[in-house]
């Protein structure tokens, strides 16, 4: 798989588009193309980019709720059918691991969305692979060279996500540590993408995917299936995934997930999180925060 610079990332997003929406896209200047995030459409308003945290309007006119049928038709290929399983949960991923975030009015049969009409908005976000970003932590992660339980902690949009796809993609190279199988339950497609069964971002090629269940029903199919060495799981939302890492952790695989917050003060008041200390799940907590322009690691070790 060749990596994209951040520009070829933006300009192969982009090409999801309808035609005029596509062009103001791409008129956006290939320095701040690189550093862009995501693409907002709004029925009734300009498009904007998402440029580190800042939305700056596209200065075009309002999108129409037909542009937003029609991005979701090329996105899909004209096969909406094939993705409609996606659509429902409000997502769809593309080829490259771009993802579009859909809102509009929701259909609901027995409790359960079914469809999504009238779309309202979109966000096009750009995926990028940040290969290294587990450089700064990878040596503390894996004492004796060996991935150790890890849990990742920081607030959105400082990158958790980005570290834990590195992780994995380590781990499972072997890129400065023992290589090790990893299974992944990627509940929304954020961590390998898959499309056409092929991840779009890589996680290396001992890596096992189980996308679109419920990260605990994932977590436990795994298990059960894939004989891991390393369970992976992105942002533990739930008691049920807080149980299913327990229930893990007892048949003896590495753990490694992510989880919303700010120090582990912050975590010790949450009640859904408090099991995961006192059950003494994870050897490491892997910190993020952002000083300036500077995102700074820290590791901090839980079983004292």
């Amino acid at each position: 798989m060749t990596q994209m610079n951040g520009s070829e990332s933006y300009v192969q997003a982009a090409r999801a588009l309808p035609p005029r929406l596509r062009r103001e896209a791409l008129s956006l200047p290939e320095q701040e193309q690189s550093r862009a995030e995501e693409l907002r459409l709004r029925v009734g308003w300009p498009m904007t980019a998402l440029l580190e945290g800042e939305e700056r309007s596209l200065g075009g006119p309002p999108v129409e709720e037909e542009e937003l049928e029609q991005l979701v038709e090329i996105a899909s290929h004209a096969s909406l059918h094939t993705v409609l399983d996606q659509v429902r949960r409000g997502y769809l991923t593309m080829e490259g691991g771009h993802r579009i975030g859909l809102c509009g009015t929701a259909v609901s049969r027995e409790g359960e969305i079914h469809a999504l009409r009238a779309l309202s908005s979109a966000n096009l976000r750009v995926a990028r692979q940040v290969k290294g970003a587990a450089a700064p932590v990878l040596d503390r992660l894996c004492p004796g060279g060996r991935l150790a339980d890890t849990l990742i902690l920081a607030p959105p949009g400082l990158g958790k996500t980005t570290l834990l796809r590195d992780l994995i993609r380590s781990v499972s190279q072997g890129e400065g540590c023992t290589p090790l199988r990893v299974s992944l339950a990627d509940e929304r497609g954020e961590i390998a993408a898959l499309y056409n069964g092929r991840p779009q971002l890589e996680v290396g090629r001992r890596t096992d995917v189980a996308e679109g269940c419920p990260k605990a029903q994932g977590l436990m199919l795994l298990l059960r299936a894939m004989n891991p060495q390393v369970l992976a799981v992105d942002e533990i939302t739930a008691p049920e995934d807080v149980q299913a890492l327990i229930t893990a952790a007892g048949c003896g695989v590495t753990l490694l997930a992510t989880a919303h917050g700010e120090g582990r003060t912050g975590l010790e008041r949450r009640p859904m999180y408090r099991p995961l200390l006192e059950e003494k799940l994870f050897r490491f907590l892997a910190q993020i925060r952002r000083e300036g322009e500077r995102y700074v690691y820290t590791v901090e070790e839980l079983r004292t």
